[in-house]
């Protein structure tokens, strides 16, 4: 892959940044040395490597899904640090 300021100001629109020219000329030479970094991968002989789709051979181990009672609003509502009683009472987060 060829790097070169036209692939530097693509990126950099696509991310919305802007770039001295100066910054766009060390973006290039690192970006050189990743790309170099990914194609060395290129030279490895992976013919009797099976592709790995999951880290571990374990399945899932979930736990039953039992139907189970739960607590009443007043229990819950027991630990609150404000409510009005029927909710629990929040701080303001949004601003107009």
């Amino acid at each position: 892959m060829e790097v070169n300021e036209a692939l530097i100001d693509k990126l950099a629109h696509l991310s919305k940044l802007t770039f001295s020219s100066e910054e766009k000329q060390e973006f290039m030479g690192d970006l050189e040395k990743m790309i170099g970094f990914v194609e060395k991968l290129n030279e490895l002989d992976l013919n009797d490597v099976e592709p790995l789709m999951h880290m571990s051979n374990e399945i899932n181990v979930l736990r039953k899904d039992i139907v189970q009672g739960s607590i009443s609003r007043d229990e819950a509502l027991l630990n609150a640090p404000a409510t009005d009683g029927v909710f629990f009472k929040v701080p303001k987060v949004i601003r107009k």
